[in-house]
């Protein structure tokens, strides 16, 4: 049968490394400007849709946080035609109604990571791109309501803020976190979701709520043993919610994702290198022609 571009992309992350039900499969091993993703990009039909899949810690769970190559991740992503990405991550909790076990999906994003590379545009070409809103709006409603759908307990909103990593937080940290009115905690969302939107690309987080980090009084401290424990629970819901979302997808994007470097590029046409035209040509070429 003919490969079709894919409709969607899931990033999956710690607990989630393959989606059953995937058929037609093709393993795309790909390179990147930026190197290599942290695996081959699998592309197979589901819910009648192509479906992309990348383990963001790679198979096994190779790579740290902060060892991702999310550059290269996300560019892969772009190179196979891929215009909306669900990104799904283990968080912590940082409010009393939130609960293990319930997954949210976030509206705001506090980068507070140290050590990553968090933009496509060096090397000559220089681009201003706007992120007040960080998850593309449209695209999380719709992953809202599939989630909701599956009977999980599902929040729309909320702030999270990604810390660096691979430690979990202090108590004074966490503390501070909630003083600042953030709502859940986690190692990899940033810069993921500002490179999607460097991309042109929609970008919305399942985030499962696996335990209230290190604040909670009558709660035992995040372990890595809770994390897995409460993502394999919910590792059924998070394929049932896939699942409703590519089926229901509507085809056209309703937002501005699409658009986001239409104003962004601030660099003169003429003093642009060629190699740094060519490099980001999957991103740019639209602009520069």
């Amino acid at each position: 049968m003919p490969e079709m571009t894919p409709t969607l992309s899931i990033i999956g992350g710690s607990g989630l490394y393959e989606i059953e039900g995937l058929t037609d499969l093709v393993e795309h091993d790909l390179d990147t400007p930026f190197g290599r993703p942290s695996d081959p990009v699998l592309v197979g039909t589901l819910g009648g849709r192509r479906i992309a899949f990348l383990a963001r810690h790679g198979r096994g769970h190779r790579f740290s946080p902060t060892e991702v190559n999310y550059r290269a991740n996300i560019f892969a992503l772009k190179l196979l035609g891929v215009e909306r990405i669900v990104a799904i991550s283990a968080c912590g909790s940082l409010r009393d109604d939130y609960a293990p076990g319930h997954i949210v999906i976030p509206d705001q994003l506090y980068d507070n990571t140290k050590e990553r590379q968090r933009t496509f545009f060096e090397g000559g070409l220089v681009a201003h791109v706007g992120v007040a809103d960080p998850f593309c709006p449209d695209l999380s409603r719709q992953l809202h309501s599939a989630v909701a759908s599956t009977g999980v307990p599902a929040h729309q909103g909320g702030a999270f803020i990604t810390i660096e990593g691979p430690r979990f937080s202090t108590k004074a940290e966490s503390q501070t976190f909630r003083s600042w009115g953030m709502s859940i905690i986690g190692m990899t969302t940033s810069p993921e979701a500002f490179l999607a939107r460097e991309a042109e690309m929609c970008y919305a987080c399942m985030a499962h709520v696996t335990d209230y980090d290190v604040w909670h009084v009558t709660e035992a401290p995040v372990t890595v043993e809770m994390v897995i424990q409460v993502l394999n629970q919910n590792t059924a819901y998070a394929k049932r919610a896939i699942a409703a979302l590519a089926e229901g997808l509507r085809p056209v994007r309703d937002c501005k994702c699409g658009t986001a470097l239409g104003d962004a590029l601030i660099t003169s046409r003429d003093r642009i290198p060629d190699d740094t035209r060519e490099r980001l040509k999957p991103l740019v070429g639209k602009y520069l022609s």
